[in-house]
């Protein structure tokens, strides 16, 4: 049987029973995602045209007890023209106000939940030096703010919310409402948060991580070793006191909260110095505003000495050239392609929502809960432990369905970890 297209009054009658889904949505991301803690301030940055939702999210923040909310709106049309027209000197240095806000919030104790939803092509044609410029400034100047985040001080967490000119990438040929409508459904489908209650949901998907977590512990590879038919031979080491990741995070004092929503992955930090071959991307990245697509990079000492993409070689570059860390890896992640992401087919031209169809790789800074007392060390000592330090932390995804990853103890001795894309036992 052929079914009908989806017209708009569909599309209109298909939001409105969405309505209590959306809701408890929004609850997940702040009573799981941030977990905000009573009188705490909540901080959202999304796009102006998520506002009907960032409405339902801040009143779900004063439900769970926050004191205030803050709200940082952006918008893709105004970043655009502020590029196009501005020099590129500005971008070296971030405002002094937006400094002070950043840093206050963060100094102060918020959470902060970061809405995602761009059109992946809004920045095209423009210089990618601007943005990159922009986020390293942004990165490097924001002291408090950049620490709170990078070390879990301040809980924070990414979901997603769509946006029309993302909508109609994700489902090209549909009109707008149609587009928006099947991207809600994906987005609830994908942060498990399409049925009567999501934070339980979350509870036994939590869960979940935990016999890869114990496998990957337990064995405390001195490396790991990729190879795709696509041309990925890869080895990248770890770290002596490396610790794998996954689920939710804690901060310091132990105040649970989980940074993705949705997320599959597990994952660790590299030793910075150790990563010798060659990798091939299995999906586009969109960096910026722009699409990366049909990449490679190759890796000698740890450091990348070559590079290259079919389409956004200067976007690459550009995260290259950040500074000397973007060269090296801050971060090793392993998802089976037999995950919800995956096996719905839906390429979502987001890296929130594609690195977990896919293992990934990430250029720039790592994580100092992936190091044994990372918490209680500086960047400098991290760095020297071998935990890559950078102003910019971007992922990309390498996982094919044939992508095998062999495990390598100290003593040599190999162990299947990846078989055909998915965890040897499965």
């Amino acid at each position: 049987m052929i079914r009908a297209a989806l017209t708009i009054d569909d599309a209109r009658a298909g939001m409105r029973q969405l309505e209590p889904k959306i809701r408890r949505y929004a609850k997940l991301i702040v009573r799981k995602g941030v977990n905000v803690t009573p009188g705490q301030e909540v901080v959202v940055q999304a796009p102006v045209e998520t506002c009907d939702y960032v409405r339902v999210l801040v009143a779900e923040a004063y439900a769970a007890g926050a004191g205030h909310v803050t709200v940082i709106w952006g918008d893709d049309e105004v970043t655009r023209l502020t590029y196009e027209h501005v020099d590129a000197a500005y971008f070296e240095k971030t405002p002094a106000w937006q400094i002070e806000q950043l840093d206050s919030l963060a100094r102060d104790g918020a959470c902060f939940i970061f809405v995602e939803g761009a059109d992946p092509e809004a920045l095209r044609g423009v210089d990618p030096a601007k943005p990159a410029a922009a986020s390293r400034a942004r990165n490097s100047q924001c002291k408090i703010f950049r620490r709170g985040l990078d070390f879990n001080i301040n809980p924070w967490c990414i979901a997603g919310a769509p946006v029309a000119a993302w909508a109609r990438h994700v489902f090209p040929g549909l009109e707008d409402e149609v587009a928006v409508y099947k991207l809600w459904c994906a987005i609830l489908s994908a942060a498990r948060a399409d049925g009567e209650d999501p934070e339980s949901a979350w509870e036994l998907h939590d869960a979940t991580f935990e016999k890869n977590l114990r496998f990957l512990n337990e064995h405390h590879f001195d490396a790991l070793r990729y190879h795709a038919d696509n041309g990925t031979d890869f080895t990248v080491g770890l770290t002596d006191r490396h610790v794998w990741a996954g689920g939710r995070s804690e901060t310091p004092e132990g105040h649970p909260f989980f940074p993705n929503i949705p997320t599959e992955e597990v994952f660790t930090s590299p030793d910075r110095m150790r990563a010798d071959g060659i990798v091939y991307s299995a999906l586009p990245l969109i960096h910026h505003g722009t699409k990366i697509d049909r990449f490679w990079l190759r890796f000698e000492g740890g450091r990348v000495v070559d590079y290259g993409a079919e389409q956004g070689y200067d976007a690459l570059r550009s995260i290259i050239e950040t500074d000397e860390g973007a060269r090296r890896l801050g971060e090793v992640a392993l998802i089976s392609k037999n995950t919800p992401i995956r096996e719905s087919g839906t390429l979502f031209f987001d890296t929130l929502y594609d690195e977990n169809a896919s293992c990934h790789l990430a250029l720039g800074i790592g994580f100092p809960e992936c190091y044994e007392g990372g918490y209680d060390m500086d960047a400098e000592a991290l760095r020297a432990a071998g935990v890559n330090t950078s102003a910019t932390h971007v992922d990309f995804m390498i996982g094919t369905d044939d992508l095998d990853i062999t495990g390598i103890m100290v003593d040599g001795t190999e162990v299947p970890v990846f078989v055909n894309g998915q965890w040897s036992w499965e």
